[in-house]
Formats: structure tokens, sequence, C-alpha cells
């Protein structure tokens, strides 16, 4: 009943109150069977078609990806029980492509590996499914992942597949169907979010990643990627790719303003004010805490609490909002015992609207930009947040808490929170 309750309060719009008179977050009892993040890695996010990782293929960013956190968190590969991968584009989500990646990039045949794909909260949904194999007791040490190649793999693949005919008779369920970019005008619409407040998102993001680029800021969750670029004459030419190259320092309203609306004649979303079609891989390599503890191995973070909500699937944006408070209720958590909020920004809509919905305070929200800078890697994206947010409590030192939520296509919100245990 709580949760239809509210639902139904983002359909009509009322205010979620999630707001209360203190600010400093409960301490958690630690515990022997705690999940915790022994190191989050990711590789940089290019632009997709058109950026340094157009010739990479899929294996080579998620080996790099893989790699690097069995390297910050001192594991062999046959010390990892399972790997999981989150992938949105390629057929059958990658199941035989990463297998394969796996076993010639250096893992042992006895290290098994599975892909999942839970639209854009594919990374995240990798990560929490090694989570809840820990918790069950069915592992002790294991590898949530996440990586798209948006060059290779293309999202109008999917237009045709075949469709069950009674999707036509149900209103619902043929809300499926609609462009992500149309469930964006619908938010918009539907909730009264403007262009203004749309560009003015972008601005922050690109500003917030430009400033974050160059104080290096994100050096220390990237791990440099050695591929080949091909150029228009066919000359390969090798490069060492180390950071992302979707931002746009000095982007700021007036740019913005000159752009047409991408998917509606007379909307309000745009390219602009939009996430970025990318290529990219993540990595988190996660531990039960008695055995991180009993190996010497280092404690990044700690998961203590997962949500995923079902929302109508024409505002599917509104995700994150509807996700959000159900994954603090399970801890008793209010928005201001919340440090950093990472939310995916699909679309500035959206975003907008979930900040706003829950009375999140801008600055807590992607302090070092998101995805309308950075690229949003359907299956990395998740995985990839949770190494933004993770490196970036570290650099502030003391203890605190991370949200990291996305919408999902079909009409789903995602959201979990993680412990960073302080220095």
């Amino acid at each position: 009943m709580e949760r239809a309750r509210r639902i139904e309060g983002h359909l009509r719009g009322n205010k979620v109150n999630l707001q209360a008179n203190f600010c400093s977050a409960p301490n958690f009892a630690q515990s022997d069977e705690d999940v915790v993040i022994v190191a989050a890695k990711r590789t940089p996010i290019c632009k997709a078609k058109r950026g340094s990782f157009k010739d990479t293929s899929h294996s080579d960013l998620l080996n790099a990806a893989l790699h690097a956190v069995l390297k910050d968190g001192g594991v062999r590969p046959d010390q990892v029980q399972d790997i999981c991968v989150g992938n949105v584009l390629r057929p059958g989500s990658g199941a035989n492509d990463f297998r394969m990646a796996q076993l010639f990039g250096g893992f042992p045949e006895t290290v098994p590996l599975t892909t999942c794909n839970r639209q854009c909260s594919s990374g995240l949904q990798a990560v929490m499914n090694i989570v809840g194999s820990i918790r069950a007791g069915q592992i002790d040490i294991g590898i949530g992942a996440g990586v798209e190649s948006m060059s290779i793999d293309s999202m109008g693949a999917a237009a045709n597949m075949a469709i069950h005919p009674k999707v036509f008779e149900h209103e619902t369920a043929v809300q499926c169907l609609l462009p992500m970019g149309m469930t964006s005008e619908n938010v918009a619409e539907r909730y009264g979010i403007t262009r203004q407040q749309q560009d003015e998102m972008a601005v922050r993001s690109h500003a917030n990643a430009a400033k974050a680029q160059n104080n290096g800021l994100f050096d220390n969750e990237i791990v440099p990627v050695k591929t080949v670029l091909i150029g228009k004459d066919g000359e390969e030419k090798e490069v060492i790719v180390s950071k992302d190259d979707g931002v746009r320092e000095g982007t700021n309203l007036s740019i913005l303003g000159k752009l047409r609306a991408a998917f509606k004649e007379n909307g309000s979303t745009t390219a602009g004010n939009s996430s970025q079609v990318s290529d990219g891989a993540a990595a988190v390599l996660l531990a039960r805490r008695n055995v991180a503890r009993k190996l010497g191995l280092p404690i990044l973070g700690v998961v203590r609490s997962y949500a995923v909500e079902g929302v109508r699937p024409d505002v599917m944006g509104i995700g994150p909002a509807v996700a959000i408070p159900s994954a603090l209720k399970k801890l008793s958590l209010n928005i201001n015992d919340i440090e950093i909020y990472e939310i995916n920004e699909a679309f500035a809509s959206q975003a907008t609207y979930c900040v706003d919905k829950l009375g999140i305070p801008a600055e807590k929200v992607n302090p070092k930009g998101g995805a309308i800078a950075l690229g949003h890697p359907l299956g990395c994206t998740g995985a990839r947040q949770i190494s933004t947010l993770l490196h970036e409590l570290k650099r502030r030192g003391k203890r605190g808490l991370g949200v990291v939520s996305m919408c999902i296509g079909t009409g789903m919100g995602a959201a979990a929170v993680i412990e960073y245990p302080g220095n």
C-alpha cells in the first residue's frame, strides 16, 4: 500500500516528503556478513561512433575494467568466484562474448560468468546480483560489471523484433514501445519541467565534469586503456585513452538554447539536455567482510540497501523519485542523510523532476557531472556511478553515505545506498 501511495503521488504531482530535522546519518553496526566493495574502477567514457573507443571491442573495454579492480583490490583472478556483467545491446546481452573475453583475458575457466539486462540499470543490477550471491552464502568474492559499445551495437536493432499482438490491446504494455525521447517529453509536459530548467541542468553537468576533469578528480577511478583508432583512410594509430571525451567545457545556456528539439516538434528535449550515446566499461569487486578481512583486502565501501520499483512506461524517467525513497526507507534514512546522489541524467527533464520531487539539494547531485556530460553507455552506467561515487567520498575523507540511482526504460527505477566507511 505504501508503494502504491507513493507512485500515485507522483502521477498526481504531490511532493514526496522525506525530509527530517537532522542531517547526520546513523552509524551502522559492522557485521562479518556485510557485503563490502573492495575496488571500483572504470574506463574513460567516450562518444559513440566518433570518440576514442569507436574501434574498440566490448571485450577489450570489459577486460580493462575487470583487471583494474583486481589490481586495485589485490585479488588474483582465480580467487574470484563469479562475475556478472550488465549489458543492453549485445545479442543475448553478451553472454557468449563476455565469457570468451573473460577467458582470453586471463581468467581461468574455473571462474564462471553470467550477464544481465535491466536496461539502463544493468550495471547496477549486475553488482547487486553479486551482492545477492554473497548474502546467500553462494560465493565469498565476485565482480559486478557493466559494458556497452554503442559504436558497435545500435539501439535501433530492437525495432525489428517480433511483438506479441496482445501488446497493442493493452494501454500500459504498448507504452513500452515509446521512444525514450518521447518519455522525456511526457515527463516535461506532465510535470511542468521547462526547457530552461533542462538546459540549466545540462550546463551544470558539463561545468561540474569539466571542473572535476581539470582538477584530476577522475584519475583514481579511471583505468587508462590502450587501443587502436582507425582513420578514414584505414590507417591504424595506437593511442592510450585516459579521460572522458564528451565533456564540453564552456557549455552555456546561449549555446544550448540554439539546439532544436530532438524528438518532438516544439518539444523541450534536445541533444544538449539528454545523455550522450557512449562507449565504456566499469567493474566493482565485492566480498564478504570477514573474507576481505582475512585476506587483508581494502574496504572502499559497504552496500547497505537496494530497491527497484515500477512506474508507468510512458513516464519511465520518474523512476528514481520512487526507487530512492524505497531504498532509504529500508534503512530508516531520510534525504538529508545522504552526502552524494549519483542520479543518471538520462534526460534533464526526468533528472530535474526527480531532484525537485524529492527535495534534494542541487549541490549533492552529481558533483562531478552526470550522463549529459560524461555519457551513458547503457549497460555500464550503474557500475560507473558506483566508482564515481566512492572515489569522491574517499577524496572527501570522512564517513558518508551515497545513493546511485537511475530510471529504466519500460518503466522502472533503481536505487542503491552505499556507505563509505571513512579514511
